[in-house]
């Protein structure tokens, strides 16, 4: 398959910890695995994550306690919920997400390398963090 996934851990805020792009025909699960291994010495005090319900597949909760010390919380649509619901939790990462794409170097997969990509990531966001940091106070 051709493409890219960009796995990425924020903050409760939506502020990104850490991003790993891989092959779009690695399940997200798997992708998972590689993006807690990359993530654990940058964030030794994480205790929970919560994830959306493709996470929860493929014993990656059991594995994230093992290999990680992490629990990981799959958050699930409420029963019964037609169409488009905001589900508590999982829409800082969506956020995330539409944040990263209003930079155009990130709007459409334009790089060569994975690690490119994950670089303009940093960039955008640290660019965010900054906007944020400077704005004038009323």
């Amino acid at each position: 398959m051709k493409g890219r996934k960009r796995h990425i851990l924020v903050d409760t805020e939506g502020l990104l910890l850490r991003v790993v792009c891989l092959p779009a025909d690695i399940q997200d699960w798997d992708g998972a695995e590689d993006l807690f291994l990359v993530s654990k010495p940058a964030c030794p005090r994480l205790e929970l994550v919560w994830a959306d319900g493709a996470y929860g597949k493929g014993g990656l909760p059991a594995w994230a306690a093992q290999a990680c010390g992490w629990k990981v919380e799959v958050v699930h649509r409420p029963v019964g919920a037609k169409g488009f619901v905001v589900v508590h939790r999982r829409w800082a990462v969506e956020r995330t997400f539409g944040w990263l794409g209003r930079n155009r170097r990130l709007s459409k997969d334009y790089e060569e390398l994975a690690e490119t990509t994950e670089a303009w990531c940093y960039a955008a966001m640290t660019r965010l963090m900054l906007r944020r940091l400077t704005r004038k106070v009323a």
